[in-house]
């Protein structure tokens, strides 16, 4: 636990924050996900939850996912392994975790592309702070 560098624990967090916060736009993914989980695409989700709880939920979730991401990756990991294990775990554990959901729930293809791309680019963002932040 000596190599684990908590400010850029902290900045990974809030990358994979932003990042679901541009991903989740109507820029980028927002439109087509509202459409395909059969969310009204004005709320942040169908239960009615307040968007305070929901925000802070989500940011809390992502700091756990940071830390323990962070605690995995060996001391002498350079940037691109360290972007490259990112991708991996997304890919490898996240995204797999969703399809097998996914499939069981019978949701579609384009969501479960747009959801676990997510997760995919977040885990890879966790690598690259950490990894810059060595």
């Amino acid at each position: 636990m000596d190599h684990l560098n908590l400010p850029a624990v902290l900045a990974a967090a809030l990358s994979s924050f932003l990042l679901g916060g541009l991903w989740y736009s109507p820029a980028l993914f927002g439109k087509l996900w509202s459409r395909e989980s059969g969310k009204d695409s004005g709320r942040v989700n169908a239960k009615g939850r307040h968007p305070a709880i929901v925000f802070g939920l989500s940011f809390l979730l992502a700091l756990v996912a940071a830390f323990f991401f962070a605690r995995m990756l060996p001391p002498t990991n350079d940037f691109t392994q360290c972007a490259r294990t990112g991708a991996k775990v997304g890919l490898a554990f996240v995204a797999a975790s969703f399809g097998i959901n996914y499939a069981f729930a019978g949701n579609s293809l384009k969501l479960f592309c747009i959801d676990a791309g997510y997760h995919v680019v977040q885990f890879t963002l966790f690598g690259i702070v950490l990894g810059l932040w060595r």
